[in-house]
């Protein structure tokens, strides 16, 4: 088990943008987006974990304690050329939150949903930083990395979070699982990154380049 605390010295302002659907809006005051990643870099503790255990790819088997299977065709066609997988979880801290409600109790609506906004922003560089450092560590085995892979996507379902968080001690972080199986503080991640053999490639797309809703606010150029 690998814990780590996260930085965030700056906010990605597009990305922001992009999570709160303004990427087509003209003449946005910027003075709000900054305020809003200002409150995020203050109210954040960005915290990760991670766990790596051998994989089964012919059953979709986590070979943790207890073993856990993966279901879902999407997530076993991801990890098909897998033969270890690296478990994470990634939180920023109930703090983001507490001030969001505070802006919209307040009547600050827009800096209220552009903290929201940058919170999800947030996350998910924290995310990539713990992502970094697991290839990382990948890399030194001789393994090539799969993408991450979070509950959710394709049709991996949303209730092996409790399972993902107890087999990576996500508490340890301050991260729990709610009983609807929602992460809980909300601004949190869980998910896998297959570790493939040698020069293996990976066929599965990722994000965006995989949904065919082409009018959605949040999408990414491509």
């Amino acid at each position: 088990m690998a814990i780590f605390n996260g930085r965030l010295p700056v906010i990605d302002e597009k990305e922001v943008r992009r999570y709160a659907g303004l990427q087509r809006a003209e003449d946005f005051p910027e003075q709000y987006v900054k305020e809003a990643c200002l409150e995020v870099q203050l109210e954040a503790v960005p915290r990760g974990i991670y766990r790596e255990y051998a994989y089964d790819a012919a059953t979709g088997t986590i070979q943790s304690d207890p073993p856990l299977i993966v279901e879902g065709s999407s997530i076993r066609k991801h990890l098909a050329s897998s033969v270890r997988v690296a478990v994470m979880g990634v939180t920023i801290g109930e703090g983001v939150e507490r001030r969001s409600a505070a802006l919209f109790k307040e009547g600050n609506y827009t800096v209220g949903l552009l903290v929201d906004a940058a919170a999800t922003t947030a996350v998910e560089q924290v995310a990539d930083q713990i992502n970094d450092l697991i290839v990382k560590a990948a890399t030194a085995g001789g393994y090539t990395t799969t993408w991450r892979f979070s509950p959710g996507y394709g049709n991996w379902p949303l209730d092996v979070q409790p399972a993902l968080a107890a087999i990576i001690g996500a508490e340890e972080i301050g991260l729990t699982v709610t009983d609807t199986c929602m992460l809980f503080p909300r601004k949190s991640v869980t998910a896998i990154i297959g570790y493939m053999p040698g020069s293996a490639t990976l066929q599965t797309k990722r994000g965006c380049t995989s949904c065919g809703q082409r009018d959605c606010p949040s999408r990414k150029k491509l």
